[in-house]
């Protein structure tokens, strides 16, 4: 009686040990974080930052960016909203403008790609290249130049390493998208963006 009693006890000690470990499991992180889905058709994204379209210059009429919720067709039916991005830097001025969305300091350490998605639209016309920036706490911004922009969605992943300015990985502040007077042809257009995400690959 008393072996039993022992094994019993030593039974139910296990089962205690094992349903702690059980409970006290954590999840390895996810290898990807959605900054911004555009589903809601609102802001701000989905780490609580806002977003928007910036102009050089407000009070120059011939150029500017306008910014909107579009209908996301990539997966081949509607399955929320992605942003739609009006440029035009056709002036007689210096013209450069886009859209920019606030990070909130997010701490990107944990992964080393930026992605999104894009697509020129045929019917309006789209340039092929434009910038995009990204930028820390000190808000020096560190550039890299998007090309083979289609009419078709296409996915483009861009290393870290790419943005060689960044000094602090775990608190980034802004990521904006530029269109310029140098890199947009044609100088007026528009291009959709959409599932904007950090990952680890």
């Amino acid at each position: 009686m008393k072996k039993f009693n022992i094994s019993l006890t030593l039974a139910l000690a296990l089962l205690m040990v094992v349903g702690f470990g059980v409970a006290t499991y954590a999840a390895p992180a996810s290898n990807e974080l959605v900054i911004a889905d555009f589903d809601t058709g609102d802001k701000p994204n989905n780490i609580g930052g806002d977003f928007g379209g910036w102009d050089k210059d407000p009070n120059d009429e011939s150029q500017g960016t306008q910014m909107s919720f579009d209908t996301d067709d990539s997966q081949g039916e509607a399955s929320g909203y992605a942003i739609r991005l009006d440029y035009d830097v056709d002036s007689p001025n210096p013209a450069y403008n886009g859209f920019w969305m606030k990070l909130n300091g997010e701490d990107a350490t944990a992964y080393n790609t930026l992605n999104f998605y894009v697509k020129g639209d045929a019917k309006a016309g789209y340039t092929k290249r434009f910038k995009i920036e990204l930028k820390d706490m000190t808000n020096k911004p560190s550039a890299y130049i998007v090309s083979g922009v289609t009419d078709q969605w296409q996915k483009v992943s861009i290393p870290f390493e790419k943005f060689r300015r960044i000094e602090n990985w775990n608190s980034l502040n802004e990521l904006v998208f530029v269109f310029d007077d140098i890199n947009s042809s044609p100088k007026t257009g528009s291009i959709l963006i959409d599932q904007i995400t950090f990952s680890k690959q």
